[in-house]
């Protein structure tokens, strides 16, 4: 649900199966917003918007779309931006084989305190150390 919005960015750029251009990351850029509008009119579950708009914020504010910083980023968010990136490490791209587990626990670690929040990181990696996921 997170990435709903991508269903605004047109495929040639979704499905290239090599680097994206400085323009084309722009427009990538953008699902988050445009998802977060699609869910608000799910009066239901009112955390989704807010989850989808702000996946892609980073906790050392180097994210984006408003380059929020630690707390400030909304909780679902940061769980989903943990989540979100193991899957895409673990997941067969167009471009690339899913990566080895060693490979994406490494990349959680790094990413502790900078693009994850390490609350929420320490526990995805203690999910895959105990065979969970």
């Amino acid at each position: 649900m997170h990435d709903v919005g991508k269903i605004g960015i047109p495929g040639t750029i979704i499905n290239k199966k090599g680097r994206l251009t400085d323009e084309e990351y722009e427009i990538i850029k953008t699902h988050p917003e445009k998802g977060g509008e699609i869910l608000s009119k799910i009066s239901l579950s009112p955390n989704l918007p807010i989850g989808a708009k702000y996946h892609h914020e980073r906790y050392d504010g180097k994210g984006y779309p408003e380059g929020l910083k630690g707390e400030e980023i909304p909780e679902i968010a940061r769980i989903i931006a943990v989540a979100d990136t193991y899957d895409a490490m673990a997941s067969k791209r167009s471009y690339r084989d899913g990566l080895p587990i060693e490979k994406i626990k490494s990349e959680l670690k790094n990413g502790l305190g900078t693009q994850f929040d390490p609350e929420f990181a320490k526990v995805m990696l203690d999910l895959i150390d105990s065979g969970k996921i």
